[in-house]
């Protein structure tokens, strides 16, 4: 599934569009109408967060719609039936966003199923450790789900190889040290010598994300990554609205950045 969408995006000379949202912020209700959105706005992959007391990856605006999420009773078992009525009503291919805990809590094997009875196509655990997510990765993969792991910065260039070699589905490229957030500049120079690198050791599809908030970042992401994910600039848009009023604001602003990519 996420195959198809980079190759999808590579025949239509563009890269892939992958929007992040907190499931449950701030109800499941405007969570399914945003996911709606984004299916038809054209995204082509969709990030779908699991709300947890303690992400350490994520910036303040992620972290503020996880705990409102938490607050409101989502929890793990919600997040995966509200992504199985998403593919069922057309959305695009959805990928897990969650940490380890979480899934150690509620079933390495059970996550798994019950992920894959959902038509996900896969989990993105930004703290697992490259060694030490084998039984998770296997879980994963006998059900046939992807795990993108993530390459940051200050990764070497033999260690990047290997955590390439580890992932499937797409290689996630963090634009920059620190948390997720739309306050920080990525450094576009920077990020370009980065994915130079990284496309010396892997052919895998490399997304870029952390910090990617505004169209002409796109814009330039778009010249040299695979894909580009949006995730606090999105939150920041719907942040305070709810059902159609959240909606919309996400359509407007999925519609500037998709254009240019």
């Amino acid at each position: 599934m996420i195959a198809s969408a980079f190759g999808k995006a590579r025949n239509e000379h563009r890269i892939a569009f992958i929007p992040y949202v907190m499931a449950g912020d701030p109800d499941l209700e405007t969570s399914e109408l945003i996911l709606c959105a984004l299916r038809d706005e054209g995204a082509d992959l969709i990030e779908l967060g699991v709300p947890y007391s303690d992400p350490l990856a994520d910036g303040p605006t992620v972290a503020a719609a996880g705990q409102r999420a938490l607050a409101g009773g989502t929890r793990l078992h919600d997040v995966i039936r509200l992504a199985s009525r998403a593919r069922a009503s057309g959305a695009p291919s959805i990928v897990l966003f969650t940490y380890f805990n979480p899934v150690l809590q509620y079933g390495v094997e059970r996550f798994a199923r019950e992920a894959a009875e959902a038509n996900a196509a896969g989990a993105i655990v930004p703290d697992a450790a490259l060694e030490e997510i084998g039984d998770l990765r296997a879980a994963l993969a006998t059900q046939d789900l992807e795990m993108p792991l993530l390459v940051a910065p200050s990764t070497g260039i033999e260690r990047a190889r290997r955590i390439a070699e580890a992932a499937t589905g797409f290689v996630y490229v963090v634009s920059r040290l620190g948390v997720t957030g739309a306050n920080s500049e990525p450094d576009v120079t920077q990020l370009r010598d980065q994915i130079v690198g990284l496309r010396a050791v892997t052919e895998k599809p490399l997304a870029v994300g952390f910090g990617i908030s505004r169209p002409e970042q796109v814009r330039a992401v778009a010249s040299f990554a695979d894909g580009v994910v949006v995730g606090s600039a999105l939150i920041d848009a719907y942040a305070g609205k709810s059902r159609r009023s959240a909606a919309e604001s996400v359509r407007n602003l999925v519609r500037a950045m998709r254009n240019e990519c």
